[in-house]
């Protein structure tokens, strides 16, 4: 029997337009969380290249570029898409329930 994943709430789902980001600061957690065309992912917010913020940065598309070194992501995965950035930001398991956002941890 595996245990049941662990859910934190993070905020509505109406505080995150359409192409925007939210910084959410959860237990020891700086998470950034994305409505990318009406779905919701939430990344860590801090760039793994340097002291960038992901929820500051520049969206287009499913693509956040970091307001630091101007490298990006893709927030559907975490993967690298520009430099200078090397290491792909984590990603988390993403639920909307009754408007409400939440990650799943397991």
């Amino acid at each position: 029997m595996t245990d049941a994943p662990v859910r934190i709430e993070l905020c509505k789902a109406d505080e995150v337009a359409v192409g925007e980001a939210l910084k959410i600061e959860k237990d020891d957690l700086m998470l950034a969380v994305f409505n990318v065309d009406g779905e919701f992912y939430v990344t860590d917010d801090a760039c793994t290249h340097g002291p960038g913020s992901l929820s500051e940065g520049y969206i287009e598309g499913d693509v956040v570029e970091c307001n630091f070194h101007n490298g990006a992501f893709n927030i559907r995965t975490g993967e690298v898409v520009l430099p200078p950035c090397m290491i792909p930001v984590r990603t988390y398991r993403t639920v909307v329930q009754d408007g409400t956002v939440f990650i799943e941890l397991s």
